[in-house]
């Protein structure tokens, strides 16, 4: 028997499985974090990508917004911020004209102290730090249609900036293909409408958009960030033990495109055989289901049509705080959940958009979820089969697909890119 080993809930989670069912195990590629992370930030801040360093452009009366990403993701925001701080503060803009909104999309508001946790507690002292309040009708701005035809609404902060900076990090996303750049304003800091129909597109197919750096979803967004104004971002790329390998900052589209190429070098992992069972870990998107989904996509890329997807994710807070009318209709077919929604049936946009991606996950492989944090009547309404154990969940697989049944794991599936190697 082979002894696999994986990060769960912050400690090492180990099962067996048989050797002659073992495919492989695949993680991340092993990356060095840079030594020094604050030169490094330093380093980005000083040579911009595409565009002249802040003291050359920005004013000393511009109003200036840093958005960053929430508790949900491991951006270092409080190494990033205090020198951007400090360059626009050179380019004459006091610390009472900048403003750290945290780019929640449709996620809980975060608390006092996860606000000060994310920034850091100086910078969370120095300058004015918010919440996206996207629940709040009188905080957003109806600013028509994208290019591509998607209603935008966005906060009113970004409108009335003059100087936008997205802070964010760069991996595999199954939305707009990769996280980042101008994600950080759509679902960032728009409204509930908005995002709902960018995660629709992104259902448009059968197959995610993971990995696609040019798609639908992504051009959309640009479109968005270039109406509200974003020109600049700063984003890092992080290995699997969320340390940085490399920080990007400047235009926002060529320097995405430097992080994608360094974040396509780290989670673009070939695989070397077609597996009847993949076991997808959630690492690092633990905290509920609406994140640990992301661990879904990889395995569907990868495995047979008819085949078994084991998802493992702690999900402290379940399945998700905020959408919690998901488990009403997650488990329809996907077609039935989109012709709901648009007849009015289903009010929730953003839930119905991924109900529709769990949905086609679904209807090519069985889900089987160890989850201590998901009660078993609940894994039933996602449409997924309850597993007391990782071992329980691999005993009712090999009865699904077979005793023969070839099995790869994906270690830190929700920031994976698999890539057929045969």
């Amino acid at each position: 028997m082979a002894k696999v080993t994986i990060p769960f809930d912050g400690k090492p989670l180990s099962f067996e499985v048989p050797d002659a069912n073992l495919i492989e195990v695949l993680s991340p590629r092993e990356s060095l974090a840079v030594a020094d992370i604050d030169g490094e930030i330093a380093r980005a801040l000083a040579a911009p990508i595409g565009q002249p360093p802040l003291e050359a452009w920005v004013k000393p009366t511009d109003t200036v917004l840093l958005v960053t990403d929430d508790v949900t993701r491991l951006t270092p925001a409080d190494r990033i911020i205090p020198p951007i701080l400090d360059h626009l503060n050179a380019a004459g803009v006091a610390d009472g004209k900048i403003t750290c909104m945290i780019a929640l999309g449709t996620h809980r508001y975060m608390t006092e102290a996860e606000l000060g946790t994310k920034v850091g507690e100086a910078v969370y002292r120095r300058i004015r730090v918010v919440n996206h309040e996207w629940k709040d009708p009188e905080q957003l701005v109806d600013l028509g249609i994208s290019e591509h035809g998607t209603p935008l609404v966005v906060n009113r902060a970004a409108v009335e900036a003059d100087v936008i900076i997205g802070i964010g990090a760069v991996v595999p996303h199954h939305i707009p293909g990769f996280s980042g750049s101008s994600k950080i304003i759509q679902p960032g800091i728009c409204g509930f409408e908005t995002t709902a129909e960018t995660h629709l597109l992104s259902c448009s197919e059968r197959d995610s958009l993971l990995g696609l750096e040019d798609n639908p979803v992504r051009r959309d967004l640009d479109s968005m960030a270039d109406r509200v104004g974003m020109r600049t971002i700063f984003n890092v790329v992080m290995n699997s033990a969320g340390g940085v390998v490399g920080a990007f900052f400047g235009e926002m589209r060529p320097t995405f495109r430097k992080a994608v190429a360094l974040a396509r070098e780290i989670y673009g992992i070939p695989y070397h055989e077609t597996p009847d069972i993949v076991i997808a870990n959630s690492c690092p998107c633990d905290i509920d289901f609406w994140q640990s989904h992301k661990a879904q996509y990889p395995a569907q890329r990868m495995v047979k049509r008819g085949g078994v997807i084991i998802v493992c994710t702690p999900a402290p807070e379940g399945i998700s705080p905020v959408h919690t009318d998901l488990l009403d209709f997650t488990a329809w077919p996907a077609e039935e959940i989109k012709a709901a929604y648009r007849k009015g049936v289903l009010k929730d946009g953003v839930a119905t958009a991924l109900a529709v991606a769990w949905a086609l996950v679904r209807e090519k492989a069985t889900i089987i979820t160890y989850s201590p944090g998901i009660p078993a009547e609940h894994k039933k309404k996602l449409g997924h089969i309850h597993a007391p154990s990782v071992r329980q969940a691999l005993e009712r697989a090999f009865s699904l697909a077979g005793p023969r049944a070839r099995v790869t794991v994906l270690t830190h599936a929700a920031d994976m890119l698999p890539i057929k190697a045969f």
